[in-house]
């Protein structure tokens, strides 16, 4: 048994238990354990609070687009009423809303091809947000793979960030 290490043996004393015996020595003598933890920890929370920033100014720019893309939509819908009723007749507007129309559906049905996402105004928000996102990291030189990393070691749990 003393081979195998399931027993210490030291002169006329056995340990059946060895793993207690290493860790009440453990407790007994003081061990310098190196600070890296710390450091990580303050380096993944500096990390953090630029990947906050980061995400925030995404968000922003993405939120800008949305609202231009609402206005150019409203003044749109102004003009072809403008022209079907007053300037000119729906005879004439209803070939150019039908050919803008589909135009419409293409750019959706290639926004799918390209991204896999649901042609949404979600899908459409988050497409952005992520181009965004990488765009400003790049920018910013941060470092996404040491960030994953450091967050794989304090939080296993979490997945990491991929485009």
């Amino acid at each position: 048994m003393d081979e195998s290490g399931d027993v210490i043996v030291l002169g006329n004393l056995v340990f059946l238990r060895p793993d207690q015996v290493v860790r009440a020595m453990q407790e007994l003598l003081p061990m310098h354990k190196p600070n890296h933890d710390k450091e990580r920890m303050k380096e993944l929370e500096q990390m953090e609070k630029e990947k906050t920033s980061i995400d925030k100014k995404a968000e922003s720019l993405v939120r800008k687009e949305m609202w231009f893309g609402l206005g150019c939509l409203v003044i749109q819908t102004a003009a072809f009423m403008r022209f079907t009723f007053w300037d000119l007749t729906w005879d004439v507007m209803e070939p150019i809303c039908f050919y803008l129309t589909s135009t419409y559906f293409m750019a959706t049905y290639f926004f799918f091809l390209k991204t896999s996402k649901e042609p949404s105004f979600q899908g459409f928000f988050q497409a952005r947000f992520s181009t965004k996102q990488k765009r400003l990291m790049k920018l910013h030189n941060f470092d996404l793979q040491r960030y994953n990393e450091l967050r794989r070691v304090h939080y296993p749990q979490s997945s990491p960030i991929n485009w």
